[in-house]
Order: C-alpha cells, then structure tokens, then sequence
C-alpha cells in the first residue's frame, strides 16, 4: 500500500512540475517563421533551453535531439487571440465557471490567473490541435470592466500563466450599455467616472475613499486601473459597431496613456482608415458575417482582408464563438481568409499573412511579439511540425514542443477514439455486450 502510495504521488508531482527543456534542432523542414512572410523550403528550426536559438534556411544544426520534418510544414505554435480557455468546463455549472463574477463588489481588480485550470479538458484537446498559448479574458457581470485577463500556455503541466495581468478586458457597445443601466451614454459616464475616480487614487492613494458595496469603483479596482491608464498593460475592449469603434478611437484622444485593442470589430472594415491612423490593434472574429444584432449589420468575412489593406494591425479571436472551448478552430478560419482571396469581389489574405493572423498578430495586440508567436532567436520554444497544411482542417499535429518540451498529443476525444475504435468484447462495459 505504501509502495502504491508513493508511486500516485511521484506521478502527481511529475505532472505537476513542468518537463526540462530539450535542446532540439528541427531539419528538412517547410519553415513557416509566423511573421507573415512565406514558407522556406529546406529550412532548419533550432531551440536551446527553451527559446528558439536560429530558424531559416541554412541555420546550423548544433548537439542534442535532431529531427528530420520530412519535407513537412514546421510552424509556431498557434497563439489563440481571445479565448476564455481554463475558466470555464460547463457554463451552465456556476462551481466549474469562473468567468464573471455576478454577486462581487469588484470589477476591474478581479484577476482570472487564480482562476485557470490547467486540467480543464479543453486544454489538452486544443493543444492537440497546435494551439500553444492562448489569450484568456474574463466576462463582465455587473460593471462594463469585466477584469484583468492572463496569457497562458497549454503545457502538460500545472504551471499554465505564462504573464498574469497581461490586459484589461471591458465590454462596449450593447453589452457595455446593459451593464452600465441600459444605454450607451451610461456606459460612456461609467468609463469616464471609473477613470477620473482611478486618477483620484493615484493622486493620493489614502485618502480614497473605498466604500464597498456603494462604491462605483473599490480601491481593489482603482488599483488595477493604474495599469490601463499608463499604458503598463493594453485595454481589451469588445466593441462592434463602427460608431462605437470612433467612440473608443475618441477615449484614446481623451486617456493619452490608454492602449486599446478592438476585439470582434465586426463593422471595423468601414473605418478601417481611422483604426489604422489612430494605431489601434484588432483580434477581430473571422467567421462574422450575419448581423446577429443590430450593432453586426455591416458584417462581413471580408472584414480581416479589407482592415489588413488599410493598414490595421490584426489578429483572430474568437469571442462570443464557443471560446471556452474550441479556440483551435482558429485554424480553419485562417484557412478560409486565404480562400477568401480566390473569390471575386472578397477580401482575403494570402497564405503567409492569413498564418500571422492565428500566430504573431495576437502576441503583438498584447505587447508580447517579443516572447510568442514567431520562431524570431529568443521567441519560447514553442514549435510545431504538422502532418499537412496546418490551415487545411485535415492536417494535425505530429509533434508539438511548447517552451522547448515535447507535449502529448492525446485528449479525451482521442482516447475515448481508440478506445471504441475497434471495441472488443471483453474490454467493453455490459451495456455494450451482444
């Protein structure tokens, strides 16, 4: 008993404490940098303690573990522009979602790292499916700021937060009017008086009144809005409407140190010149192409293309689209922008941009293109060799390294596959028997 007890334990504490980073060279391979430019033939990928060393062609190979890609795709690892990965298993159970918090006093200061799960079981199935880190943002309850939002990685291990408090996540439009009292113009006296009251602590931090539950803004709260007023960490903001987006372009004018981001954006193609002028940064929904309300009635797939045109920086997220649990889909919506750019009169991407999208485009909305995204030298090693085109739905992963450790490549889903596969009747419950 003993001798099962410590063998539980020493497996616990191997799952729990992340692997030792190998040093990998990667060869033969149809490099993709993620940076947006095209694929090289014959390149080589190498990673030493965890951060890529060199990647191109002809980069020398060095010691430790060679792999030969066979000619196949090597890429990056995915990085997920707007999930809520890790917070959420079943929504509609409130002990296993963690997104918003609808009875607290606080609003802003709350911070989701605390809440991420590693063993949620969407980690392990989108990891199998390239994603590597993803952006994780809280839901908003009562308050138009919803919380401070981490980026996280989706290793096999229990030390997921790559960056904790990496943004602030806030509702505008529809929903920042419900949760403000019903209008817009509430949302926007909301916005304001959030952030005069944060300007008024910083001023003098003791002498701030914090009045729990009739405060407008806690002290937890006006804390954490230090950081979106200097500039310190991005402001995610889901807004779709056009007018609504020159709203937000409008508060940047007014904050000089605010540094939003636009996510979802469906109308953004229609001021795409302002967006880009103003320096603001979209992870826009890729598959937005109905009005599914009145603030989406200009929706169009050829959004992406046509905001990449003018100049906007912009990324893929996935908000409002099951992005608890299936941000891998990613893949398949940068596939169709490239498709997209085959059909008369659309907007699309080519092949290279369209990967940029679903890569190095989210790490630089949140001031991260310097750790993620790219095989850049001193990017994490996070790299992916691909059976296929990884922007074609068939192709998968065959070997998938996240900081320079080789990650598994089973979930759930694959295993309950191979279980039922190919079912005999001995290894089936009785419910199964002929």
């Amino acid at each position: 008993m003993k001798r099962l007890f410590l063998a539980a334990l020493f497996a616990s504490a191997a799952v729990a404490m992340p692997a030792a980073a190998q040093d990998v060279t990667i060869t033969n391979a149809r490099l993709v940098l993620g940076d947006g430019s095209a694929p090289i033939e014959g390149g080589t990928v190498v990673v030493r303690g965890g951060r890529v060393v060199s990647a191109g062609r002809g980069a020398a190979v060095a010691g430790g573990r060679t792999i030969d890609a066979g000619g196949r795709y090597v890429t990056p690892g995915l990085v997920a522009g707007f999930t809520r990965l890790g917070i959420i298993e079943v929504d509609g159970v409130s002990a296993t979602n963690d997104a918003s918090a609808r009875e607290s006093v606080f609003n802003a200061g709350l911070d989701i790292a605390s809440a991420v799960n590693p063993r949620a079981t969407p980690i392990a199935i989108n990891r199998t499916d390239g994603i590597t880190r993803a952006i994780v943002a809280p839901d908003n309850a009562g308050s138009i700021f919803a919380g401070q939002g981490a980026v996280i990685d989706l290793a096999n291990d229990m030390d997921a937060v790559t960056r904790p408090q990496a943004f602030q996540f806030m509702e505008w439009g529809e929903a920042g009017a419900r949760a403000a009292g019903g209008s817009r113009p509430a949302a926007m006296a909301m916005f304001r008086n959030a952030l005069f009251e944060a300007q008024a602590y910083a001023r003098n931090p003791a002498s701030f009144a914090d009045r729990g539950k009739e405060a407008l803004l806690t002290r937890t709260d006006a804390q954490a809005l230090q950081k979106v007023l200097s500039g310190q960490v991005p402001l995610l903001i889901h807004v779709e409407r056009a007018s609504d987006i020159l709203g937000v372009l409008a508060l940047k004018r007014e904050f000089a140190g605010l540094k939003p981001v636009l996510v979802g954006a469906s109308e953004g193609w229609t001021v795409a010149r302002q967006i880009a002028a103003a320096n603001v940064p979209v992870l826009a929904s890729a598959l937005s192409d109905l009005p599914a309300s009145f603030e989406q009635l200009a929706a169009t797939q050829s959004n992406i293309g046509r905001m990449k045109a003018a100049g906007v920086v912009v990324g893929i997220g996935t908000i409002g689209d099951d992005e608890a649990r299936q941000a891998r889909l990613v893949r398949q919506y940068a596939g169709n922008l490239v498709a997209l750019s085959k059909v008369p009169g659309a907007s699309g991407l080519d092949w290279g941009a369209a990967f940029a999208t679903i890569s190095s485009l989210p790490a630089r909305t949140i001031g991260m293109e310097g750790e993620i995204g790219s095989l850049s030298p001193g990017r994490r090693g996070d790299v992916v060799i691909w059976d296929g085109d990884p922007l074609e739905i068939g192709s998968a992963p065959t070997q998938l390294f996240i900081d320079g450790v080789e990650q598994p490549l089973t979930n759930r889903q694959t295993r309950l596959r191979d279980r039922y596969l190919n079912p005999v009747e001995q290894g089936l419950p009785k419910a199964y028997q002929r």
